[in-house]
């Protein structure tokens, strides 16, 4: 919901199923207000994974008119700005600005929940454009911060890793990514979410012999040969490990099956695509290792089609230890193992304590009821103030 004398100026168009139907015109954001308001205007931009021209553009602007001390650098669709006030320490706070394709869940709308709450929905309310809102909310407002800051709102983090705008800056601009503690804005319900596991995602090739299918003993049905992987699949137990009293569980699942001609021809080639989501006590060719172990002994092609390492939590940091004693005092949260895939872990890859800490319940990310309470957007500004204000009370 926005208010458009302050806000946004907007107007709507037919589209393909909702998901081109709301179309931005020309926008302003005020960084300076109830960083709520801020996540309902940047969830009213659409920005999802290649189109993140218009955010992009818009955050570029009001960083460079409403905050003092910073320098401000343009990288494509990604946004960069650092304060060099020579502090003995620097946080970076980082965020993507893309999303996945809209299902008609823009424009944001406010909602009152079941137990009275106020409720912000819409595209990106999750993940995660409130850890956004809260940062650029920030970066205008505090003033004298005990910490020297970098921000970086990225592209493309929802899709393929080589099109990352944060792996691009790693591979082109890697001095901006230098800090003592890095913070993802990532849904987290305001908890500390250490670390992140890897993911690998392998393709499974089964080959056989087409033929027609009033002959078929005449051929070797590709698609057939999947079951012995699907019972593997369907029979594997995932592990559970901690590490630093956080729990990882892990999982294997087929996520995409392929196979078939014609309705008269058997198949000769049939694909399984599965991702394994591993602990960050394993690499990535570790992890790749177990896989192929999984499915030894069938005939099959194995191919890793993609893959990133996890991270480990890293909580010993003194820096990340100053937040976390903030969140235990505010009592709305803890630590917890982070199941997902982020990009903490391309921080702690050069050795930079990293942590997943943001609004929002990392459960409904991506769906199309995507929303959240907004008091837990007022309550990571909160703590996350204290901590770059030195204010542990």
């Amino acid at each position: 919901m926005l208010d458009s004398d302050d806000l946004c100026r907007h107007s709507t168009r037919a589209g393909n199923g909702g998901d081109s139907s709301f179309r931005v015109e020309w926008v302003t954001i005020d960084l300076s207000a109830d960083p709520i308001t801020l996540t309902a205007a940047l969830v009213d931009i659409p920005s999802v994974s290649k189109d993140e021209a218009l955010i992009a553009d818009v955050v570029e602007k009001a960083l460079r008119e409403q905050t003092r001390g910073f320098e401000i650098l343009r990288h494509g669709n990604t946004v960069l700005a650092r304060t060099n006030r020579g502090l003995p320490s620097r946080v970076i706070l980082a965020g993507h600005l893309d999303t996945v394709p809209i299902a008609d869940n823009v424009p944001s709308r406010f909602e009152v929940g079941p137990d009275g709450e106020r409720q912000l929905w819409g595209c990106g309310t999750v993940d995660m454009k409130s850890g956004d809102a809260v940062f650029l909310h920030l970066a205008a407002t505090v003033a004298d911060p005990v910490h020297d800051l970098t921000l970086i709102f990225y592209d493309c983090e929802e899709i393929a890793a080589e099109f990352n705008g944060l792996g691009r800056i790693e591979r082109e601009l890697p001095e901006w990514l230098e800090g003592d503690l890095a913070v993802l804005g990532e849904p987290s319900g305001g908890w500390v979410e250490a670390g992140c596991q890897g993911t690998l995602r392998v393709r499974l090739t089964t080959a056989g012999v087409r033929a027609h299918t009033a002959r078929a003993w005449l051929g070797d049905n590709a698609i057939h040969r999947l079951a012995p992987i699907l019972d593997r699949l369907s029979s594997y137990r995932a592990r559970e490990v901690e590490i630093d009293g956080c729990v990882y569980r892990e999982g294997l699942s087929a996520v995409r099956v392929s196979g078939g001609v014609a309705g008269n021809v058997v198949p000769d080639v049939a694909e399984v695509d599965v991702n394994f989501r591993f602990a960050p006590d394993r690499t990535l060719d570790q992890a790749t290792e177990h896989v192929r172990e999984v499915f030894s002994g069938l005939e099959l092609d194995f191919e890793r089609t993609d893959g990133a390492p996890g991270a480990l939590p890293g909580l010993s940091a003194p820096a990340a230890k100053d937040l976390i004693e903030i969140v235990h005092a505010h009592g709305s949260g803890g630590v917890r193992a982070k199941y997902g895939w982020t990009d903490v872990s391309r921080f702690a890859a050069r050795g930079i304590p990293a942590i997943n800490f943001g609004p929002g319940d990392p459960n409904l990310a991506h769906k199309r009821d995507e929303h959240l309470p907004v008091d837990q957007i007022t309550q990571v500004t909160s703590m996350l103030r204290s901590y770059l204000t030195g204010d542990k009370n």
